[in-house]
């Protein structure tokens, strides 16, 4: 299972992010399954298109204060980060503290590229040390602070199945949507 860290700019595009994280996933080589949420500076949780994104992907938004992603070292530091939302990391620092203690980065910090305009998101992916660390009763649960959740400070915003429900189809009997694809 991976966390996806996501800035954004106002006004970006859910298909701009989601576009984005796909294109993350399959370079790292992964399948969109292994996405287990998003995660984001919490002054970017309200941004419609980054809500839309989760929902789309069929995955969880999670948020942190900037000061909690300060703290995340990470290889690729922002000045304009820093000086836009007070923590000079945002997609690779929410993949780090998302996926928690121990995590690795699987992919660094990519930046969208919409045809004709600027990138209005960045992406990176992140690993968890221990595999185990998200069960489907974790994710289900919907509490914030519940084991298997991401660190604490998280606030999940845009909740969603777990990763059992998401793998099954309709047909499976599990009435969930399969990652990317709209109902």
């Amino acid at each position: 299972m991976l966390v996806a860290g996501v800035g954004a700019r106002r006004g970006v595009p859910a298909a701009e992010v989601v576009e984005l994280v796909a294109a993350a996933l399959a370079a790292a080589g992964r399948a969109p399954e292994a996405l287990a949420g998003l995660a984001t500076v919490a002054a970017k949780a309200g941004e419609p298109g980054l809500r839309g994104a989760a929902r789309r992907l069929g995955v969880p938004l999670w948020a942190y204060p900037a000061g909690a992603l300060a703290a995340v070292r990470v290889p690729a530091p922002s000045a304009a980060a820093r000086a836009a939302v007070g923590t000079p990391s945002v997609a690779e620092a929410a993949a780090l503290l998302a996926a928690g203690p121990g995590a690795r980065l699987v992919a660094g910090k990519r930046v969208s590229a919409p045809a004709g305009r600027p990138g209005a998101a960045t992406c990176a992916l992140a690993a968890p040390a221990d595999r185990d660390r998200w069960g489907a009763t974790a994710l289900t649960s919907g509490t914030a602070g519940a084991p298997g959740l991401p660190a604490a400070g998280a606030a999940i915003v845009v909740p969603s199945p777990g990763p059992a429900a998401l793998r099954r189809g309709p047909a499976a009997g599990g009435g969930g949507r399969r990652p990317g694809r709209r109902p």
